[in-house]
């Protein structure tokens, strides 16, 4: 082959002879020829999204306010109707339905009636007494006992502390209603979540399975859950432990089964090569070197129970949930909002404190002797400070059983009240003297972002709104994410709530990109710095231990009822996950790059748009997945507060007979919203990390 026969096989292969202008360059075509081509392979991602963003903004523009499927606030869809008719034919099958008499009303009797008996044993006066069975003295010393034997003497402080401020602030019986739907939840996801984390970790099928599912019930907005729950178990505790069970297995169920999974092929290699069985391998191998594992998945679904009993008030579960989410009053919702931080700050560093100990108690297990003095005199020292512990329980226990001084909290001192005047009376200055920064920064933010794009979004005609959601999804993340964006759309469609869903997705995104632009700036400076993060990273831990609608008392004081304190309270809620998730993204950068940019002489800033943010590109959109779930979830709680979209109609489905089905249609609504921004954003972080 000659040399000019080779030179013309790679022009037609590299796209088209080169012309035989001087240079070898192609000339200028009107279309911008090649060149235009190339770069619109290279990039094409942005030059779609571009192009999908006009032809949107172009039939937004020309056909603003048609075709927008708006429903006013008292008219209901033949399908809502139908979902009120459910509910009436639900009712009436109570009494005659074999189910329902048979399966359904016995576990809702039997629910109800343990938790009565538990609360007439700690919190409620019970049958023939005007006080518990065991008073406040015996329920201090139980719990600080039980935080002792498992955590060690700096959290039975703790729990002795808090307990006793529940008391102080005037919530004691509220408080230990609140910890007994808790535990009891918590105890029925460890003896369901357990068994079936640890056989998905010995079968890829089953966890194949039920991974699907655990997904839906994580990617739920706690909203979603409480209609179908109470229409099939009825308003009361039952329907709130349930809800909150569903709300808490999942965490339990996958990190059991990372902890089982995560134990090292060759140990159980080397177990197996000495004649063990499967048994015997998971119950002296895999559970004990996975233990602190599992106490962590434990602490996580203690957390998310302690938030959804709360949340669960709206279908009148018992608990601190009630004076907070009814109290008009700042001053007396801040007291209780504070009560339920206290307790969630006290269940999660005692269960964080179990996991370490119990870390630390399998190393010393597989590391050391029981023949060793120092090791075994300590396990000795220990194990009788429990057992005395617990006979000094046990004297508080009965002493507050017989004498009525120790078994019904004090009067005083009453922090509460003051606390709540001294609140009041801040907030009232607060709003007096920063009113006109907050209705600046409210107006300002809903009229260059969130009014803007609720108009684009919601007056834009539902099919091409519907298309535009299309294209971005298959743009972003794929061919499945399209396929259940389609799904997702279809759903909302048949809700009869497109222009509401699209309202609340407008809310959404603008809480989001505060989020996400908060979190990467935060984020890069903790990931560069470790006295940034060893100072921001505890105001973090403590933001992401405060239970969501909590945040909805500050926000509501120095926002209103309005919009914007949902993106208020999301913005709080959202930046804490994001932000350690964008931190921990760029701590992770290979020290053998940012050593090699040094060499080169990079700047500060080019080390972090050239190199770290580049290589934690899948750490950032994963912290974008996370932020936008937060965000969608508090956006809707928000609709008690005024954020107005889906949530309201969930509140106003619960408190208004009438408007139940549309209340449910907005629950499902919220469920197909929260899913088809769940699947754009995991397979567009599977993209993008893949592609790093």
């Amino acid at each position: 082959m000659s040399i000019a026969t080779e030179r013309a096989n790679r022009r037609r292969r590299s796209g088209g002879a080169r012309s035989n202008s001087p240079g070898g360059r192609t000339p200028a075509t009107p279309s911008g020829g090649p060149a235009v081509l190339g770069f619109c392979r290279r990039h094409w991602r942005p030059v779609s999204l571009v192009g999908i963003g006009v032809v949107w903004l172009g039939l937004w523009a020309t056909l603003k306010g048609v075709d927008t499927l708006e429903l006013g606030g008292a008219d209901k869809t033949d399908f809502q109707l139908w979902l009120n008719s459910v509910r009436d034919a639900f009712d009436s099958a109570r009494t005659n339905s074999f189910v329902f008499q048979h399966i359904v009303q016995p576990v809702t009797d039997g629910i109800n009636g343990l938790v009565t008996f538990l609360q007439g044993i700690f919190s409620q006066a019970s049958d023939g007494r005007p006080v518990p069975e065991i008073g406040w003295l015996g329920v201090v010393a139980l719990l600080a006992w039980l935080a002792l034997a498992f955590a060690g003497v700096r959290s039975m402080l703790l729990v002795g502390v808090c307990v006793l401020l529940f008391g102080f602030f005037g919530y004691w019986a509220q408080s230990i209603d609140t910890l007994i739907v808790t535990f009891f939840a918590v105890g029925i996801c460890t003896v369901a979540g357990l068994p079936l984390g640890i056989v998905m970790a010995r079968s890829r099928r089953v966890s194949a399975a039920v991974s699907p599912l655990l997904d839906l019930m994580q990617t739920l907005p706690s909203f979603a859950y409480l209609a179908p729950l109470a229409l099939v178990f009825g308003i009361g505790p039952a329907a709130a432990i349930v809800t909150t069970i569903i709300y808490s297995l999942p965490p339990l169920v996958r990190i059991t089964e990372h902890g089982i999974r995560g134990v090292s092929p060759a140990t159980l290699e080397a177990v197996a090569s000495m004649g063990s069985t499967p048994w015997q391998a998971l119950v002296k191998v895999q559970l004990p070197m996975a233990r602190r594992t599992i106490v962590v998945g434990i602490n996580q679904c203690t957390m998310a129970a302690l938030s959804m009993a709360t949340i669960a008030a709206l279908i009148n579960g018992p608990g601190l949930g009630t004076p907070a989410l009814q109290s008009l009053d700042v001053g007396s919702a801040f007291v209780s909002g504070l009560a339920i931080v206290l307790m969630a700050i006290m269940l999660d560093r005692t269960t964080t404190r179990a996991s370490e100990r119990s870390g630390i108690e399998a190393r010393m297990q597989r590391g050391s002797g029981v023949g060793q003095t120092g090791t075994f005199g300590g396990r000795q020292m220990r194990r009788t400070t429990i057992i005395a512990s617990a006979v000094v329980a046990a004297v508080a226990i009965y002493l507050s059983h017989i004498y009525l001084a120790l078994s019904k909290f004090p009067a005083s001192p009453d922090l509460g009240t003051p606390l709540a005047k001294a609140v009041s009376a801040a907030t009232d200055w607060t709003v007096g003297t920063f009113s006109g920064f907050t209705e600046w920064l409210k107006d300002t933010v809903t009229a260059l972002l969130v009014d803007p794009l609720q108009s684009v979004l919601a007056q834009s005609p539902w099919w091409a709104m519907a298309l535009a959601l299309l294209g971005i999804a298959f743009v972003l993340a794929g061919r499945r994410a399209a396929t259940v964006t389609i799904v997702c759309e279809a759903v909302i469609l048949g809700s009869g709530l497109w222009s509401e869903s699209m309202k609340t997705l407008a809310t959404t995104l603008v809480a989001a990109f505060v989020v996400i632009i908060v979190a990467v700036c935060l984020g890069v400076w903790m990931g560069r710095s470790k006295p940034a993060d060893s100072v921001i990273r505890p105001v973090l831990d403590a933001f992401q231990t405060i239970p969501s609608f909590v945040y909805l008392v500050p926000a509501l004081a120095l926002f209103g009822p309005t919009r914007f304190t949902a993106i208020a309270a999301a913005f709080a809620y959202g930046v804490p996950i994001a932000t350690k998730l964008v931190a921990d993204g760029v701590r992770g950068v290979s020290p053998v790059a940012v050593e090699a940019a040094e060499s080169l002489g990079t700047t500060s800033w080019q080390m972090i748009a050239k190199v770290q943010l580049p290589m934690a590109r899948a750490a950032v959109v994963l912290a974008a997945n996370q932020g936008l779930l937060y965000v969608l979830s508090m956006v809707v709680v928000g609709g008690l507060v005024g954020g107005g979209g889906l949530g309201y109609l969930v509140v106003a489905g619960f408190s208004q007979s009438q408007l139940f089905g549309k209340g449910l249609a907005a629950g499902i609504a919220i469920t197909a919203l929260g899913v088809m921004l769940d699947r754009i954003t995991q397979h567009a972080t599977a993209r993008f990390g893949s592609t790093r």
